[in-house]
């Protein structure tokens, strides 16, 4: 079942089209990952389809409610935590989220519940009762996390959930995203400025540049697609590493040489080679294609996040 549908969706700002008929689905229960270099139209996009700015043609639907004409129902469907979080320093946790569930229609006493359970999903609960100015930065992103699962959004939009943490707080992120996706259900919309993120999360991913969809599949899909295997050598004698280049038609980063790679057989031409001019390598490497090649193949620059 598809629950987020966007067909040629499109916003435009004094005449240039920051998102330019983009065109993607999302099903029921999967992570998408949404990646883009600094000003590719992500942002853009996720405003629209969170019904915060207005869409100038095209159109998209949150579980079939139109983010234009019944946007009152998409609100209900969607959970949305920003990057920059809302959150009041001066009031607990607990406070935060019984006050979120009121105002979401809850009685007092179902509030309460619903508050406590929240605090136990995202491992808060021993942190409830202090003001939340004086949780860490990780805490506060999983207390935002809990914010915005108050009325059980069927669509989770998370903005860059875990920049700025510590690597320790991104894990703790990405364990929460992945249990809320497992154990709920819940479908995630996830844009990051970490690739690894999106590996490790995401069931698949689209690739926005220019305003335009440029790639979508899975992490496997883009990297077969788009990337190559390569071999990474560090010669014990660094003057013959430019003639080694050249046998193999590579390329030179700092003390390391980059070899394309067909597989087994070019890594046995460079054992050869190194054996044959009594070579000795400090390291030999066979790397995969990781999202970075080919985002960089894809777009012509490193991934940067979108501000």
């Amino acid at each position: 079942m598809t629950v987020i549908e966007v067909e040629q969706l499109t916003k435009e700002y004094n005449g240039k089209k920051v998102v330019d008929q983009i065109s993607f689905h999302v099903k029921k229960g999967e992570i998408f990952a949404f990646l883009g270099p600094n000003g590719a139209g992500k942002s853009t996009t996720v405003q629209m389809l969170t019904t915060l700015i207005a869409v100038s043609s095209g159109h998209a639907t949150i579980n079939q409610y139109d983010i234009e004409r019944d946007q009152k129902n998409v609100r209900l469907q969607i959970g949305v935590a920003l990057q920059e979080t809302g959150i009041d320093n001066d009031l607990t946790g607990q406070e935060l989220l019984v006050l979120q569930g009121k105002l979401f229609g809850f009685s007092q006493e179902k509030a309460v519940e619903r508050a406590h359970e929240l605090l136990e999903l995202v491992g808060l609960a021993a942190d409830g009762k202090r003001r939340s100015g004086t949780y860490s930065g990780g805490m506060k992103r999983r207390l935002d996390l809990a914010l915005t699962l108050v009325h059980q959004p069927i669509v989770l939009f998370l903005d860059e959930p875990t920049t700025g943490l510590d690597p320790a707080s991104r894990l703790q992120i990405w364990t929460e995203v992945r249990r809320l996706n497992e154990e709920y259900g819940t479908t995630i919309f996830l844009t990051t400025q970490y690739l690894e993120e999106a590996d490790q999360l995401a069931d698949r991913i689209a690739i926005i540049n220019d305003g335009k969809l440029i790639a979508e599949g899975t992490a496997a899909e883009l990297k077969a697609m788009n990337g190559a295997e390569r071999i990474e050598v560090v010669l014990e004698d660094e003057s013959a590493s430019e003639a080694f280049r050249a046998a193999f038609s590579g390329r030179i980063e700092k003390e390391t040489v980059l070899l394309p790679s067909d597989g087994t057989e070019t890594l046995k031409q460079v054992v050869r080679y190194l054996d044959d001019h009594q070579l000795t390598a400090r390291s030999l490497v066979v790397k995969q294609p990781s999202l970075d090649d080919v985002f960089i193949q894809l777009t012509g620059q490193a991934y940067k996040e979108d501000k």
